[in-house]
């Protein structure tokens, strides 16, 4: 029988693997692969509650990028919340970027948002760079609609980072915070609450969204020209 590492180099494409080492300048190319993200997710759902999966989610760390992902996916498919729940806080610490980081979230989660909601405070008070993302983009994909409320946005800018992914993340959460809550959002970069680079970060990204309208572009637009005159 193949090992799910002998599958997923049976899958290798060399040149996604070059495109995707571009993208991931925090992971060493050496521990790239190069398999498409359909195929780890059809490769996932394969494995999907066989026995060999046991044993590869508790063999931490991974040696290779695609494992993580592949490890990512295979936690999406569980539908007990605590089992989710404790197999993702086991994982976190050994996130090492962003792609992996942004699309581990498993399904069960949007059904037990309630009880998310401590868990995410204590990873965005993590002191652990892809474990503060993970909070961050959990507080952006559950909270910014019917279950929002204005606290949360103080939560996000009380991340204290000098880590691009963690800022930038900050950014991408204030950004989609003006296109879903803009009434609540708006104060945070109107005026100068958040740190200068997250505040243009965050403009920059609203105004490249689709989600944004006109008239709240040219509001951003307008105030943007400000910041170089603070």
């Amino acid at each position: 029988m193949e090992t799910i590492q002998e599958r997923l180099f049976a899958l290798q494409d060399a040149g996604y693997q070059a495109f995707q080492c571009r993208l991931m300048p925090t992971v060493p190319p050496e521990k790239v692969i190069g398999v498409r993200t359909p195929a780890l997710r059809a490769l996932a759902r394969e494995l999907a509650g066989t026995p060999e999966v046991e044993a590869f989610l508790g063999q931490l760390p991974h040696r290779y990028y695609e494992e993580d992902n592949l490890h990512g996916f295979l936690l999406e498919r569980i539908k007990d919340y605590d089992t989710a729940l404790a197999r993702v806080e086991a994982f976190l610490p050994w996130i090492d970027n962003w792609a992996t980081c942004d699309t581990t979230s498993p399904k069960v989660f949007a059904r037990h948002t309630g009880r998310l909601l401590e868990p995410v405070r204590r990873w965005i008070a993590s002191d652990k760079t892809y474990t503060i993302r993970y909070g961050l983009g959990m507080l952006m994909r559950y909270y910014l609609d019917d279950q929002f409320r204005p606290e949360y946005l103080e939560w996000a800018a009380g991340v204290q980072s000098e880590e691009y992914y963690v800022r930038m993340m900050v950014a991408w959460y204030f950004a989609t915070a003006l296109a879903k809550q803009p009434e609540a959002a708006w104060p945070w970069v109107a005026q100068p609450r958040l740190s200068p680079w997250v505040r243009a970060k965050a403009v920059q990204k609203a105004l490249e969204s689709r989600r944004i309208s006109p008239e709240q572009k040219q509001a951003l637009r307008a105030l943007r020209k400000t910041f170089s005159e603070n």
